[in-house]
């Protein structure tokens, strides 16, 4: 592809100005989920969104041409050809435009492209973040950082469980990333609604949570905030059941030597295996319920 065509391509993004719009990630088709649940539950969550009266827009590239609002063809496409897919994050962005590769989006990179199609939510199921045994490895995500740089509200689960919430939580406070309880005081831990970590702001509405998001604007911070909203009770797993699964699954990726952008798909599908599919399901239901939430945010703040 041509720098011209890269330039054109670009500058006729789609514009969701004042309209109810929310993106979509796509590494949980391409790296999060076995085919062919990972299409499925994508076109499960937009039709979730769309339920709600806003705007499903699942952000990818495909063969260099970045897709913000893809067909139901190209998420089927990205869910099976998932093993070819670039996981794209902000490093990887310009190099999977302009080789024309296809790259899932990761959170950090879904900010970055939904911010230039002026979107301003995002619902995911957990955040990347400082992984365990960081103090040696420095593994980091991205996703942190993108927070202090894109104005995109987040709607998730909480960090991913297999990360050091602590530590997450403290890379998060000093970047001045805000983390909100979204109808709970503690945050939620992706596989199970409750914690030992308490969190300084909570809000219980979406119209609260678009005041917040509106005010941040108008205080011009430029800066992202991530509202914490637990998994629906009937799905929400044993926290201490699953500690232990994810410590014999952390233990086997060190063994393996697994890390880097392999580390998050390795442990996913590895829980998987261990809880007999139960994580699957728990994963599932929290997109789901995070894309409501996100959808009804939207809305409020568009009004």
């Amino acid at each position: 592809m041509e720098i011209a065509e890269i330039a054109k391509m670009i500058k006729n993004l789609p514009d969701f100005t004042g309209k109810p719009a929310v993106a979509l990630e796509t590494t949980i088709i391409s790296h999060g989920m076995p085919y062919p649940q990972n299409v499925k539950t994508a076109l499960a969550v937009e039709q979730t969104i769309r339920d709600q009266g806003a705007i499903p827009v699942t952000i990818g590239i495909l063969d260099g041409e970045i897709k913000i609002g893809m067909t139901p063809d190209e998420i089927e496409e990205f869910g099976r050809r998932h093993a070819e897919i670039m996981k794209v994050s902000r490093r990887d962005l310009a190099y999977c435009v302009s080789q024309g590769r296809s790259g899932a989006t990761t959170v950090a990179a879904t900010m970055i492209l939904a911010s230039l199609a002026h979107i301003r939510v995002f619902a995911t199921g957990g955040l990347g973040g400082v992984h365990r045994g960081a103090q040696q490895t420095f593994d980091i995500s991205a996703d942190l950082e993108e927070f202090s740089r894109s104005p995109i509200a987040v709607v998730c689960s909480g960090p991913k469980a297999i990360l050091d919430i602590p530590l997450t939580l403290e890379y998060l406070e000093t970047k001045g990333v805000p983390v909100i309880g979204y109808q709970t005081p503690n945050l939620p831990l992706f596989y199970t609604r409750d914690s030992k970590y308490h969190l300084e702001a909570e809000t219980d509405t979406p119209e609260a949570a678009a005041k917040l998001i509106e005010t941040t604007s108008l205080l011009n911070l430029h800066q992202g905030m991530i509202f914490a909203n637990p998994i629906p009770a009937e799905y929400s797993l044993d926290g201490a059941k699953m500690e232990k699964v994810i410590e014999e699954a952390v233990n086997e990726a060190d063994d393996k030597g697994i890390k880097g952008k392999d580390l998050t798909p390795f442990l996913l599908a590895k829980i998987v295996e261990l809880t007999g599919g139960k994580s699957l399901e728990a994963n599932i239901a929290l997109i789901k319920n995070n894309a409501k939430v996100a959808a009804q945010i939207s809305k409020a703040l568009n009004k």
